[in-house]
């Protein structure tokens, strides 16, 4: 599956493991990820794709703030905890 803008993924190495982010941006091997908290939406993680696992969920990323995208990303993180 590829990656794109806007879909919700989840860290599965570095110290961000266990936490799930959005893609801001995606380039050939890497994804640019914010979560609106420690990745805020104008310094994104650069993340490599092996290291993300991908969801289903896409958001909509135009005209979102960082507090919208924490409360979405906490929402979808107490429905889909694994």
């Amino acid at each position: 599956m590829d990656v794109k803008k806007g879909m919700i993924v989840k860290a599965i190495a570095g110290r961000d493991k266990g936490k799930f982010f959005a893609v801001k941006d995606v380039d050939s091997s890497y994804a640019y990820i914010v979560n609106g908290k420690s990745r805020k939406h104008c310094t994104p993680k650069r993340k490599s794709l092996k290291h993300l696992r991908i969801t289903n969920t896409v958001i909509d990323m135009e005209d979102i703030t960082d507090k919208k995208l924490r409360r979405m990303l906490n929402e979808y993180s107490q429905n889909n905890t694994r």
